[in-house]
Formats: structure tokens, C-alpha cells, sequence
């Protein structure tokens, strides 16, 4: 077990800590996964994993052109196999795609093996993270903005069942969203052991 240092918001000097289970963050398209995740990973010491980055890698393709050439189920299908095998590997910090967590054997799957944490951001913040990036499948509709707001009304649902929530906001930095995360685990120490 990899022993860390970490500073959190709301302790007094240092506190030394072992994640025991890989950290997931979920959540919409723009909340923050990869971002924050990075910056979790640099306070926990522990490495940082996307699991788009790793089918990426796998495929030799990029998230649009496997959704293009394949379909979404195939990737799903991918997703899931992924996610498991990372799960399995050291304790780390797991950023998924925004899909990923809506297919019930993976909430069960990263539950069970890990710890799901839901950056819970508002559309509005999620819209203006996102609208000028071309890489988001799918957004590539007429009206991305009625897109969004439809995925968003229809996953926020499945969100709300990860075993963490944590507010994700225009007003707060990173650093602060992974102190916010840091905070969050304390309540798991199953997670994240303090010594």
C-alpha cells in the first residue's frame, strides 16, 4: 500500500494517508473528471488513468472515429471491459467518460472494487466547459446545447447513485475541487486510510 501526504482544505498541517481502493470520478461531459482527477492523483501520490485515454490507446483510434466507425455499443461494450481491468490494477485515480457509469453492471462493477465519485455540475457550467470543443460524439448534433440539457436531465439520475458527490462549480479552482474530493473520502476510510 503506497503510504501519501496530502493537504486537504480543512486540516492543520500534514496528514499522512493510504488509498486502499481506486478512486472513479463520474459525471457529465464537462464537470471536471480528468482535471480534477489529475489533480487528486498529484496529492494522493497515486498515478491518474482515463479510461478514454486507454481505448484510445487500445483501438489506435480516437473516441469520435470508434463511435463513427463501430457505433456507441461497441464502445460501451469496450468501456466496461477497460474500467475492469483498471479497476484491478493498484489503487489509483479513474476518470471515465460521461456514459460510462449508466450501464448498472459498471456502478456495481466500480462499487464493489472501488469508489464512484459524482462532480455534480449545473448545465450552464457544463455548457460553457463544453461548447467549443469539436471532440464530444455526442455533441455533434444541430442543437448541442438541447442535446446537453437532454442528457443531462436524463443521467443525473444515475449519477446520483455514486457513493460520493462533490460539487463542481465556475467559482472553484482545481486544486480546491480535489481538496473538496480529499474531503469527501474521509468519510470513507475503507478509501482512504488516514494514519
Amino acid at each position: 500500500m503506497k503510504q501519501i501526504e496530502h493537504n486537504s482544505a480543512q486540516t492543520m498541517g500534514m496528514t499522512r494517508a493510504a488509498l486502499r481502493k481506486t478512486v472513479v470520478m463520474v459525471g457529465m461531459m464537462g464537470a471536471g473528471k480528468t482535471a480534477v482527477g489529475k489533480a487528486l492523483s498529484a496529492k494522493l501520490g497515486v498515478p491518474f488513468l482515463d479510461s478514454d485515454a486507454e481505448i484510445e490507446a487500445a483501438a489506435n483510434m480516437s473516441i469520435p472515429e470508434i463511435f463513427s466507425r463501430d457505433g456507441e455499443a461497441f464502445f460501451r461494450e469496450k468501456e466496461s471491459m477497460v474500467i475492469a481491468r483498471l479497476l484491478e490494477g493498484e489503487p489509483c485515480v479513474l476518470s471515465t467518460g460521461g456514459g460510462a457509469f449508466l450501464a448498472s453492471a459498471n456502478r456495481r462493477m466500480i462499487s464493489e472494487r472501488g469508489v464512484s465519485v459524482w462532480l455534480k455540475a449545473d448545465i450552464g457550467v457544463l455548457w460553457n466547459r463544453v461548447r467549443h470543443k469539436d471532440s464530444r460524439p455526442l455533441l455533434r448534433t444541430p442543437d448541442p446545447r438541447a442535446t446537453l440539457r437532454t442528457l443531462y436531465e436524463a443521467r443525473v439520475p444515475i449519477y446520483a447513485e455514486a457513493d460520493l458527490t462533490v460539487i463542481s462549480d465556475a467559482e472553484t479552482s482545481i486544486e480546491q475541487m480535489a481538496d473538496r474530493v480529499i474531503d469527501a473520502l474521509r468519510s470513507r476510510p475503507d478509501v482512504l486510510e488516514l494514519t
